[in-house]
């Protein structure tokens, strides 16, 4: 199959779908594999290294998407792209359709098969293909919260860890899956007081066993939540409806409660955000003031460490896209787990979290495979 890895055009986007590495694998499985000039140059990948793995350089985003069949992204096509798409293209990307009515008419109307990396699951019900970029994103936010609190950035002035003598900041987290998970570990190892709120408590005992007490491990009442949030300096969004929009946790009437200078923290803004007073922000331009708080609301975190997290997307997604790239759609007639990644197939909408976000009707994927 001709499998394209284009150059990301999203703005502050710095990583890229596949590394030399893997697309060595793929042209050693008798793929051909065309990469766009420059589009692994921000996360340390050069043409040449792409030539020395066997790949072909095109000049463009049309002449790519025009020689390939299958197009492996990072994020969603831009609206540059959606003319280049066609009927007998397969998309293999992160889409969080759910935050974009606009991006989902688009691809429905390309005829094109739509696979999602958020949405593809494993056998246990994971997020595979989400799992790498939610630790990264986790481990982020934690960093960019605790440099957001510093008075220079607009932010109370509190250490995340104090010091002898003086109180470490309180960190709220609200979702204890992967992102929550990180964030915590990130938090715990600042010397922060950590607490994690989630309305799972099978999940609730695992970190609770994981942590012996050092992290508070709460179950989330909408009481709860609105209470540890006036207390907290950094609060961390990551809760997560897999294809579907973010719930909205805390009202503006609460934001407006908190502190001046806290910090939110809402990883959740690619699936629409978690805060009513979340909108997206970039890494040119990562936060804004609402209610005299600070809000970091940057829709690709992950892209702040692109290296770390090509390496680690091209690790989770190689598989699968060997398996594409060798049987297209057909891979997923046997594999439901690989089959919940398919969000829209040839022009009809299969993922029913982003029909019920827009009131449009969908199909069963297996009943159009």
């Amino acid at each position: 199959m001709r499998i394209g890895i284009p150059k990301e055009i999203k703005p502050g986007e710095n990583r890229v779908a596949l590394t030399p590495s893997g697309a060595a694998e793929l042209v050693q499985r008798g793929h051909q594999l065309l990469v766009m000039t420059g589009a692994g140059a921000a996360s340390g990948f050069t043409d040449d290294h792409y030539l020395a793995a066997g790949a072909q350089i095109v000049a463009s985003l049309p002449e790519l998407y025009a020689g390939a069949r299958l197009i492996v992204k990072v994020k969603e096509p831009q609206p540059e792209e959606y003319s280049l798409l066609r009927p007998d293209h397969l998309l293999f990307t992160y889409l969080h359709l759910a935050a974009s009515q606009s991006l989902t008419e688009a691809l429905l109307a390309s005829g094109a098969s739509c696979l999602a990396y958020e949405t593809l699951t494993d056998h246990s019900g994971r997020l595979p293909l989400l799992a790498p970029m939610s630790e990264i994103a986790g481990r982020v936010a934690v960093q960019a919260g605790a440099h957001h609190l510093q008075m220079a950035q607009g932010g109370k002035g509190i250490l995340l860890g104090g010091i002898p003598g003086v109180a470490p900041a309180n960190v709220l987290i609200l979702g204890g899956g992967v992102v929550g998970a990180n964030a915590a570990a990130m938090a715990v190892g600042l010397g922060a007081q950590v607490r994690i709120m989630d309305k799972s408590l099978p999940r609730l005992r695992q970190l609770d066993d994981l942590w012996r007490g050092r992290v508070v491990c709460e179950f989330a009442t909408q009481e709860r939540i609105n209470a540890a949030a006036l207390q907290a300096d950094l609060i961390i969004g990551s809760v997560l409806n897999a294809g579907a929009s973010a719930p909205r946790l805390l009202s503006r009437h609460l934001i407006g409660q908190m502190e001046k200078g806290s910090v939110l923290v809402d990883v959740a803004i690619d699936q629409g955000g978690c805060f009513e007073t979340s909108r997206p922000t970039s890494h040119h331009q990562p936060t804004y003031v609402e209610e005299w708080v600070i809000h970091y609301c940057v829709a690709n975190i992950p892209s702040a460490v692109g290296r770390t997290a090509t390496l680690g997307l091209t690790n989770a997604t190689l598989g699968y896209i060997l398996r594409l790239a060798d049987a297209g759609l057909a891979a997923l007639n046997s594999d439901a787990d690989f089959r919940a990644a398919l969000n829209i197939c040839r022009g009809e909408l299969t993922q029913p979290a982003v029909g019920r976000s827009f009131s449009m009707s969908w199909r069963d994927a297996a009943e159009l495979l």
